[in-house]
Formats: structure tokens, C-alpha cells, sequence
């Protein structure tokens, strides 16, 4: 079965870290370019980050250049976001997913593959 699966979500403090992880089941992510998207309640997805399939090329939406970084070790199968600087407004469900086309890409039909999402939650 191919599957992406996300963990690391969880409760923070403002101004705290996470890094979630995107592990690939049943398939190599080695040709694939990785999206991170978010959704917020009664808001749509929107796009957080993109890493090229080599992990050469990588892109950020505005509201997190700076705090959220991504990378992957192929290795692995696996794709992180390092979250720093959290702010309440980053609190979402994050989905990590994947595709054959190149960075950035963030119109969400053009993936083919999606994980089930893992909370984060940015509160005092």
C-alpha cells in the first residue's frame, strides 16, 4: 500500500519548535517532490513548503521564510519540516504530499500522493 504518513504534531508554546516528519510506505520518495500544506479551521489548505526531489531546490510561503525549514534524506524515505518561532497563527492540521513535478508547485490536484495529517497546536 502507498502511503505517506506525518508525525511529530503537537502542543507548543509561542515561539517554540517542532519538526514533523513525512515517512514514505509501500513507494521511494527519491523522484517525487514534497509539498508541506496546512489547513486551519474554516480555512483553506494553503502551501507552507517545497522540496525538489534531489533537495536541491526548495521554497517557502511568506508567512514562514525564515522560521520553517525543510529537507529530507532519501535514505530514509523521509521528509522533515523544522518548525522554529511558532506563532499561534501556525496553528493547522499539517499534510505533507508528493509529486512527480518540480518545485514550487502548490495547487494541490497536482499531488499524488497525501498523508493523514498531524495536528499542530501553538497556544499558551
Amino acid at each position: 500500500q502507498l502511503q505517506l504518513v506525518e508525525s511529530g504534531g503537537g502542543l507548543v508554546q509561542p515561539g517554540g519548535s517542532l519538526r514533523l516528519s513525512c515517512a514514505a510506505s509501500g513507494f521511494t520518495l527519491d523522484y517525487y517532490a514534497i509539498g508541506w500544506f496546512r489547513q486551519a479551521p474554516g480555512k483553506e489548505r494553503e502551501g507552507v513548503s517545497c522540496i525538489s526531489s534531489s533537495g536541491g531546490s526548495t521554497n517557502y510561503a511568506d508567512s514562514v521564510k525564515g522560521r520553517f525549514t525543510i529537507s529530507r534524506d532519501n535514505a530514509k524515505n523521509t521528509v522533515y519540516l523544522q518548525m522554529n518561532s511558532l506563532k499561534p497563527e501556525d496553528t493547522a492540521v499539517y499534510y505533507c504530499a508528493a509529486q512527480l513535478l518540480s518545485c514550487p508547485t502548490w495547487v494541490i490536484y497536482e499531488y499524488d500522493y497525501w498523508g493523514q495529517g498531524t495536528q499542530v497546536t501553538v497556544s499558551s
